[in-house]
């Protein structure tokens, strides 16, 4: 037996508790049972002791003393009874002393005088026991017309001590056997109670990564086991939902790394099997190489970018960030890019709004919703940036008049590699990653992002920072990405991280 188990401490735990119950009702039952038979002795003592008493106190001054001792013989007859008397006038005559009792239970003539305090009349009444004789004595002083006198009136204790060793003799008997019992309730008590956990221990040894569909057996007690339960298959759940985009994540990542993978392999092959090339078509096949590693390391950067907010999500360090000027330079170093594409970018209603965040990672935030509203925005349109701060906290909004995008794919624009257009998507350059970074660095810094679009006529996302992300507010964020994620690509020119919604992120202008 394993004593270091639970059922064996629970057991244990469960007779040694038992144990000392069934002692102390032993013990309770025992000594009330001596003060129940003993006290009613004592009631008793006293009755046969008023009895000599109104003996004594109706006899005249005349009587003598073997009158008394008559009377108290007829009318008490303490040898039938069994019962000790003694009555002894002040200062030390002894008037009356009862003869052997009937059951021989004890000798009157081996007691003692003054048994009771030492001296021949005590004060009060009082009650003692004479343990040579096993005899318990009742002294009560009394005072009348023909003298002072000390009435001692005894019974014997050996009936209530042979009721009190019976009752040992059976304590001891049922003791052990109680005991025993408690012990082996209690290991089928035990056994009994966590039978569920090991069925939970079963079920859970046949889990594994490729079969995480199993659940827990939840038992409806309504106790901590079944808490148990559910927060283990809740844990499961979520587990297999991590496992689950993993596995997405991997398969996607895969697919598209073999795109632009498969494109430099064609390449280079022909490359390798030409040997009359001109200059122009070994231009135009190093260029597309080129351009197939660019799409790569695009894909390569914001695989780490994810990988690193996954890994690292707490905080490097955190400054004070006016998202205005920060859209507006952003805006600026992206000018190029909208003007190549005809498209016109306001910022007229960026406002104060300073966060505390890490700038990087913000700015980063602000290139990849500029790109992606660009990108799918058609020659002609707009691009709106705005800022505001009240009560609630800071607001950040990008904007444009783009394609718009359609309603069944809003819940998945944040969804890792998802493209509502696939094609479109990739011939733009986009993999699918630049809203999943968005949501990731905002979730890291506490903010909420929103998109709000309709189908041909453009759509909006808005980034939400809490008040206790702002500037001056005692409660400030303490989490954002770390410091030594990828820099963001920046400059005229530079082509930012793509995104793989095939709507445009912009839609109505926002409310001046």
């Amino acid at each position: 037996m394993n004593h270091r188990s639970l059922s064996f401490r629970l057991g244990a735990w469960y007779t040694l508790l038992l144990s000392a119950t069934f002692s102390l009702v032993a013990l309770g039952t025992f000594f009330g049972l001596q003060h129940y038979l003993r006290s009613s002795l004592r009631d008793s003592l006293s009755r046969r002791s008023a009895q000599v008493e109104q003996i004594l106190t109706q006899a005249p001054t005349t009587a003598t003393n073997g009158a008394i001792a008559q009377e108290i013989e007829t009318r008490v007859d303490p040898a039938f009874n069994n019962r000790f008397v003694r009555v002894t006038r002040a200062p030390s005559t002894l008037i009356y002393r009862s003869a052997r009792p009937a059951d021989r239970s004890f000798d009157p003539t081996a007691v003692s005088a003054g048994v009771m305090t030492g001296t021949l009349v005590p004060k009060a009444h009082a009650i003692a026991i004479a343990g040579d004789q096993h005899l318990m004595i009742s002294a009560t002083p009394i005072s009348t017309a023909s003298g002072e006198y000390l009435v001692e009136l005894g019974a014997s204790i050996q009936p209530i001590e042979a009721v009190l060793d019976r009752l040992l003799d059976l304590l001891g008997l049922l003791l052990p056997v109680l005991i025993v019992c408690a012990a082996g309730g209690g290991y089928l008590l035990v056994s009994w109670a966590l039978r569920p956990v090991d069925r939970i221990s079963q079920m859970a040894e046949q889990m594994s990564m490729q079969n995480l569909t199993l659940r827990l057996p939840v038992e409806p007690s309504g106790d901590a086991l079944e808490r148990l339960s559910i927060a283990l298959n809740s844990m499961l759940a979520r587990l297999s939902d991590s496992v689950q985009t993993s596995r997405r994540f991997l398969a996607d990542a895969s697919h598209e790394l073999r795109t632009p993978l498969t494109v430099i392999k064609g390449e280079l092959q022909e490359l390798a099997r030409e040997d009359t090339l001109t200059e122009r078509d070994l231009q135009e096949r190093v260029g597309s190489v080129l351009e197939e590693v660019a799409r790569l390391e695009h894909l390569v950067s914001g695989l780490l970018v994810i990988s690193r907010l996954d890994a690292e999500p707490t905080q490097r360090e955190s400054t004070d960030v006016d998202l205005a000027d920060l859209a507006s330079n952003t805006a600026e170093q992206m000018r190029l890019m909208a003007e190549d594409r005809g498209i016109e970018m306001d910022l007229s209603t960026l406002e104060t709004a300073v966060v505390r965040g890490e700038r990087a990672r913000l700015k980063q935030v602000i290139v990849n919703l500029l790109d992606n509203a660009i990108r799918f925005t058609p020659r002609g349109g707009s691009v709106t940036l705005h800022t505001a701060t009240d009560d609630s906290g800071c607001l950040f909004e990008v904007s444009d008049t783009g394609i718009g995008i359609p309603s069944s794919a809003i819940p998945h624009v944040f969804d890792r590699f998802f493209r509502a257009d696939e094609a479109r998507s990739r011939e733009d350059g986009g993999a699918g990653l630049g809203l999943s970074i968005v949501k990731s660095i905002c979730s890291l810094h506490g903010a909420e992002v929103e998109v709000d679009s309709d189908l041909g006529s453009g759509s909006c996302i808005r980034v939400k920072f809490p008040r206790r992300l702002m500037v001056g507010y005692r409660g400030e964020a303490s989490s954002t990405v770390p410091s030594d994620l990828p820099p963001v690509r920046e400059g005229v020119g530079a082509k930012p991280t793509p995104n793989r919604v095939s709507g445009g992120i912009g839609g109505r202008p926002p409310k001046g």
